[in-house]
């Protein structure tokens, strides 16, 4: 693996949890959310702490399509990354699109990531996501929950 500059892994990380969740790369996101709490960033609910709890939490609620992925495309733009003596953190936004046989390519969802990294073994890792919804669009084909923005 290529060294990359604090900000550059940090982002890479952020693309590699998309690109894993578009796939619905169950193995890689268990790695990649090994150290991870995923919560509710409305709520302050947390839905999972660690990649075996994460997996299971996106398992249960994300429909898996014919061709064994979602179906999806999530994009991660607008990354603002500030370091301080614990680590990073990033603010980001997601959009996620889709398409299946029933639904054309769209736009069904979107809001803000708040994310927490440090460096563990020497590796950026998340340690800590917020879910902000902000927009929901048609959900029928990927989730199995209601969301509200």
């Amino acid at each position: 693996m290529h060294e990359t500059t604090p900000p550059t892994a940090i982002t890479n990380e952020l693309h590699r949890i998309a690109e894993a969740m578009d796939a619905a790369d169950y193995e890689t996101l268990r790695s990649l959310l090994a150290h991870a709490s995923l919560i509710d960033g409305k709520s302050g609910r947390e839905f999972s702490r660690g990649g075996e709890a994460a997996v299971e939490h996106f398992a249960s609620i994300v429909l898996t399509h014919p061709d064994g992925t979602w179906r999806t495309r999530h994009v991660t733009t607008n990354a603002i990354i500030e370091f301080d003596d614990e680590g990073a953190s990033c603010r980001s936004v997601y959009t996620v699109f889709q398409q299946t046989h029933r639904l054309r390519l769209q736009p069904i969802l979107s809001g803000r990531y708040h994310d927490r990294f440090s460096t563990i073994s020497g590796a950026w890792r998340l340690v800590e996501r917020r879910y902000f919804v902000d927009l929901v669009g048609d959900l029928d084909e990927h989730l199995t929950i209601t969301l509200k923005s």
